[in-house]
């Protein structure tokens, strides 16, 4: 009689969730579930009345989606005005419904008060809720057109991250409806490392690293290699990062960007040993890398070897001729090597191979945005031509 008693008692409702129900806007249901939920009666009733918020959210997007749907009409029919709309509460709503899937999907697949599992609002939700979920996408791009970036945040984030959950999961042909997922993760991850959210950033990019889109892939390991060497406030965190550059450097096949950013790393710790290896290993099975040559060649400068260095960085500048820094670091190694000698011809003709170098930087990259090519030049013309000539004055006041 009293496992009678009590199973009767389970059958009904509680006041709590009887109240949800009762609910008439989003808002309440939502605060009654806030101050109610260890008020109800297991994980059945709390994905009932997370259900519940779903309807509700969805009475606001079905009231604005007729009238957007009526507007488009109009506009084909070329006839009728074209009636206002609630567009952030739209947006809002949608979020809301997705959200709410989400929570009660939790609790709808967790075992009920009689330890069974029995999904009621996993198929009706994924079937209202799946393609509504891209308009998260158009939710996060007006908020971004609108400069309200924690909204974009909000909205992107959620596409992405109700990408992985149980709710989606089993959804026919899926990776077709997710085909934006990587690149809506890619802007997620610059969202959130705007608002200084590094692990949701990471979170984000790592999903976004899946995408096998070549461009789209390259863009998010531009991302991951340098979200690694955020943030990094001791040793610790850095011997961290490098080992994540390092299983990452392996698992991208020996990719540029990573190794740059990994022999900086070992540059800046002053692991010499590390970075030589590192620059050795990359040149031995691609001898003409551009950035492996440019390394080797910052590494023998920063240790004075000027006839090192200038053979290494000719060598990077022969892969790359574009590149105004290498150019630089050759000029300045030259002009170092010079500075050296009591022989003024040597002197000269050092100078004078320097300076040929450092005007094509200076061609390459006029306005010195990315190598400070002015002053090794001043140097250049100064020794060659003298203080009083009219290239050396143009660069003095340069370098003022």
């Amino acid at each position: 009689m009293m496992v009678l008693g009590t199973s009767s008692v389970f059958a009904k409702d509680s006041d709590a969730l009887k109240a949800i129900m009762s609910a008439k806007t989003f808002v309440e249901a939502q605060n009654l579930i806030n101050s109610s939920l260890s008020q109800m009666q297991g994980n059945e009733e709390i994905a009932k009345a997370y259900n519940k918020l779903v309807d509700l959210a969805l009475d606001k997007v079905n009231k604005e989606q007729a009238i957007i749907d009526k507007n488009m009409l109009n506009q084909q029919l070329k006839q009728g005005e074209q009636q206002k709309y609630d567009t952030i509460g739209y947006y809002n709503a949608i979020y809301d419904a997705v959200q709410s899937g989400l929570e009660c999907e939790k609790y709808d697949i967790m075992p009920n008060l009689k330890g069974s599992i029995k999904p009621k609002f996993h198929k009706p939700n994924q079937e209202r809720l799946f393609n509504l979920r891209l308009q998260l996408i158009n939710a996060g791009q007006d908020a971004g057109n609108k400069q309200i970036k924690e909204e974009a945040l909000k909205n992107f984030g959620m596409y992405v991250s109700s990408s992985a959950s149980s709710l989606f999961k089993d959804v026919a042909n899926k990776p077709a409806y997710d085909q934006y997922l990587g690149e809506v993760a890619r802007v997620a991850t610059v969202y959130a490392y705007q608002d200084k959210k590094l692990d949701l950033a990471n979170q984000y990019c790592d999903i976004a690293l899946q995408d096998t889109a070549k461009a789209l892939h390259k863009e998010a390991i531009s991302l991951k290699s340098y979200l690694l060497t955020q943030g990094l406030s001791s040793k610790a965190d850095s011997l961290k990062a490098v080992e994540t550059l390092k299983e990452l450097y392996v698992k991208e096949n020996g990719d540029d960007q990573i190794f740059s950013i990994l022999s900086s790393m070992y540059s800046n710790m002053n692991n010499k040993t590390e970075m030589t290896n590192l620059i050795n290993e990359k040149l031995q099975k691609d001898p003409n890398n551009f950035n492996a040559l440019a390394m080797k060649g910052q590494s023998e400068m920063n240790a004075g070897k000027w006839d090192d260095a200038i053979a290494s960085f000719k060598k990077a500048s022969a892969a790359n001729e574009k590149d105004a820094l290498v150019l630089t670091y050759i000029g300045f190694c030259l002009n170092s090597k010079a500075a050296a000698l009591n022989n003024a011809a040597e002197q000269q003709k050092l100078y004078t191979e320097s300076m040929g170098y450092l005007e094509k930087a200076r061609s390459n990259d006029p306005n010195r945005e990315h190598a400070n090519w002015s002053y090794p030049l001043y140097q250049c013309y100064y020794t060659l031509y003298g203080a009083n000539d009219s290239r050396t004055k143009a660069l003095e006041s340069m370098n003022k």
